[in-house]
């Protein structure tokens, strides 16, 4: 089996399923928590019944295969990230006025155009732009020394992929046979955010050194990736003109990508009846559409 691995860490695809089960005691009414933040469940309702409002935008979403379930799922997606955008912001001092959530939105066509374009309410709007800028101002400011190293396996599927990520956060001689064939490995691939700002927004740039990973960056395809992150930077050298090249869509990207230690942090419980949440794509779905495994560090 020959793979390439010089691509590994393409961004990985958006995946919907089917609501299963039901809540347990602790999320009666309670779509998730993010840390100790409960998200209630009448709040996910009320978005989604104004998204199903919009006959003609759900006709096209069901011709595509898509659910209310698979909505319902972005609902709550979408609510995990405004809190987890919100403690950041707190956090580093982000400030983000109703002025720039204006000329936002002017920007973007204004408000008529992108609520006619999207499932959106006016307030779900605002607050999604808002949101945008958050995560725009946090890539910001760690994009340009923003570097990663891993090593790096491929696999054919989830049980090798697994099996690999467990050998290579033990260590050892099991670990360092995975390395033998240079057509399915590579040490040292250094991949750094100016340069490859698609990859600044995948699952490696939300790890610390010493995590594992595996995932299948494309599920239309039987390769899996595993990474065991051996150095991360934040101040690697680079060109602080190269960072106004990167657009506000991938700076928005890669700033939710930095969310990923923080919801790590803080812990991410999502009621039954939306799925889980998976670390890799930072978003919840079914519990049968994770894309892959993150493994920590081993505590030495």
């Amino acid at each position: 089996m020959r793979m390439q691995v010089g691509r590994v860490a393409a961004a990985v695809a958006v995946i919907g399923a089917v609501i299963s089960g039901c809540g347990g005691p602790v999320q009666a009414g309670t779509a998730v928590f993010v840390g100790d933040e409960a998200v209630p469940i009448e709040r996910v309702q009320t978005r989604l019944d104004a998204a199903l409002e919009k006959k003609d935008l759900i006709a096209q979403i069901t011709a595509q295969g898509g659910t209310t379930a698979d909505l319902a799922r972005s609902v709550v997606t979408r609510a995990v990230m405004h809190e987890l955008l919100g403690r950041r912001a707190e956090e580093e001092g982000i400030v983000v006025t109703d002025a720039q959530v204006d000329a936002q939105i002017a920007e973007n066509g204004g408000a008529d155009a992108l609520l006619d374009g999207s499932l959106y309410d006016l307030p779900a709007l605002r607050e999604r732009m808002r949101d945008d800028l958050v995560a725009a101002q946090l890539a910001q400011r760690e994009v340009g020394g923003l570097a990663v190293t891993a090593d790096l396996v491929g696999a054919a599927s989830r049980e090798d992929a697994e099996a690999a990520a467990r050998a290579l956060q033990a260590g050892g001689a099991e670990a360092e046979a995975l390395f033998a064939d240079p057509n399915t490995s590579a040490r040292g691939r250094t991949f750094d955010a100016i340069s490859s700002p698609e990859n600044a927004s995948t699952v490696l740039f939300g790890l610390p050194v010493g995590a594992v990973v595996a995932w299948q960056p494309n599920p239309q395809q039987s390769t899996w990736i595993i990474a065991r992150i051996t150095d991360r930077r934040t101040d690697a050298p680079s060109d602080p003109a190269a960072v106004s090249g990167i657009s506000q869509a991938q700076l928005v990207a890669i700033g939710e990508r930095l969310l990923q230690p923080t919801a790590e942090q803080v812990g991410i419980r999502v009621n039954p009846r939306y799925g889980v949440w998976d670390p890799v794509q930072l978003r919840i779905v079914g519990e049968d559409q994770l894309a892959g495994t993150v493994l920590p560090p081993v505590a030495s």
